[in-house]
């Protein structure tokens, strides 16, 4: 399941995920991004992991496709999660994206959500 946070404003788009993600999950931030984009702005995502299990096939290939896409409309990714794999996923997105992509400990939630609004 993947919910919108409040955070969700200007060019932050925050949500937490929970559980595994399907391509709906994925289709849900389409709208977010683009109305960022549509403002002539760079996106900002701060993306909670809390009990997170990863993505279901179709949820994935969604989610690849996006990230494809949208590789040079992020500015900054906050990686919020509790998990060591949730961390090697941060470093392995880096070389895809110009974005500045930092991962932060769940107990680390309002760090990470400094670093996002900051310049």
């Amino acid at each position: 399941m993947l919910q919108i946070l409040e955070l969700t404003k200007n060019n932050i788009m925050a949500t937490r995920a929970e559980g595994k993600l399907t391509d709906m999950d994925i289709e849900k931030i389409h709208p977010l991004i683009h109305a960022i984009l549509d403002r002539k702005m760079k996106v900002r995502w701060y993306f909670e992991m809390e009990n997170f299990t990863g993505w279901d096939l179709p949820g994935l290939w969604e989610d690849l496709k996006m990230d494809t896409a949208h590789a040079n409309d992020y500015e900054k990714i906050a990686m919020v999660g509790e998990k060591k794999w949730q961390d090697w996923i941060t470093q392995f997105m880096k070389p895809f994206t110009k974005a500045e992509i930092k991962y932060f400990d769940l107990t680390q939630r309002d760090e990470a959500k400094n670093w996002i609004g900051s310049n």
